[in-house]
């Protein structure tokens, strides 16, 4: 289990005691822009630790990225928390989502997804248990997600599989796929781009539609069901920001 230090007591730990440059990879604060994918309840107050070790509000929206924020790792991870008011001696109880930072990653996209009550726990069913939830990271640099490329994420556990364009390509579960920029396009730059997830040895198609597809943006797509739903349905992010280096810090 992961073991917490009273957060001001943490980050003095973490601070760099010969410099910057022997400034551990896991305590450089990492850019982040996040979504909050949630259905049945598209409303949450979430929050982060800045990169002065202060807990501010994670700055969602109601549809598409957050704008980006600064998150300073915990022991190599992104924490979320449903609190500002963190007891130090108890930090768990206000975690919300937590995950693992990739070492070379300073540009992160949070897909944050909602994550079923633990049966077992013994507050699981209380009517005012905080919601949990878990997040999925895609490298938001420039070099790893390039303007013009795709990505998707399926919430099924079965396969799918779309084609944009001139691409066709299977979708794993719990696999983020890469799509290429799309080329095969017609004069507005409009590609078809279909959706099929497998049934037995048959691909059944849910989504097909024309998307518009430039260089000036990218696209995350969600595959997922809702409640009642007799099909799967696909939520588009839809990305126009530039790509421009992330600063921690002053300007030299």
């Amino acid at each position: 289990m992961m073991t917490f230090k009273p957060l001001r007591i943490l980050l003095a730990c973490c601070l760099p005691v010969v410099g910057r440059a022997q400034q551990n990879d896991a305590t450089v604060p990492v850019q982040i822009r996040a979504v909050l994918h949630d259905p049945v309840h598209p409303a949450a107050e979430l929050f982060l630790m800045d990169k002065t070790g202060a807990v501010v509000k994670l700055e969602l929206v109601r549809e598409g990225l957050s704008k980006a924020q600064f998150a300073l790792p915990v022991n190599g991870s992104l924490m979320l928390y449903n609190s500002a008011a963190i007891d130090p001696k108890k930090p768990l109880a206000n975690l919300a989502a937590s995950t693992k930072l990739p070492p070379d990653i300073r540009r992160a996209m949070l897909i944050i997804l909602p994550k079923p009550p633990d049966p077992k726990a013994a507050d699981a069913n209380a009517a005012d248990a905080k919601p949990t939830y878990r997040m999925v990271l895609i490298d938001d640099s420039a070099k790893a997600f390039p303007q013009g490329e795709s990505r998707v994420l399926t919430l099924m556990p079965v396969e799918a599989a779309i084609q944009a364009g001139e691409h066709r390509l299977p979708v794993h579960p719990r696999v983020i796929t890469n799509v290429p920029p799309v080329r095969k396009v017609n004069e507005y730059n409009l590609a078809q781009t279909n959706f099929y997830y497998k049934q037995g040895d048959s691909w059944v198609p849910f989504t097909e539609r024309k998307l518009q597809y430039l260089d000036a943006f990218r696209r995350v797509f969600i595959i997922h069901l809702t409640p009642g739903a007799v099909q799967p349905v696909v939520t588009t992010i839809v990305d126009t920001t530039p790509a421009t280096p992330p600063r921690a810090g002053p300007p030299r």
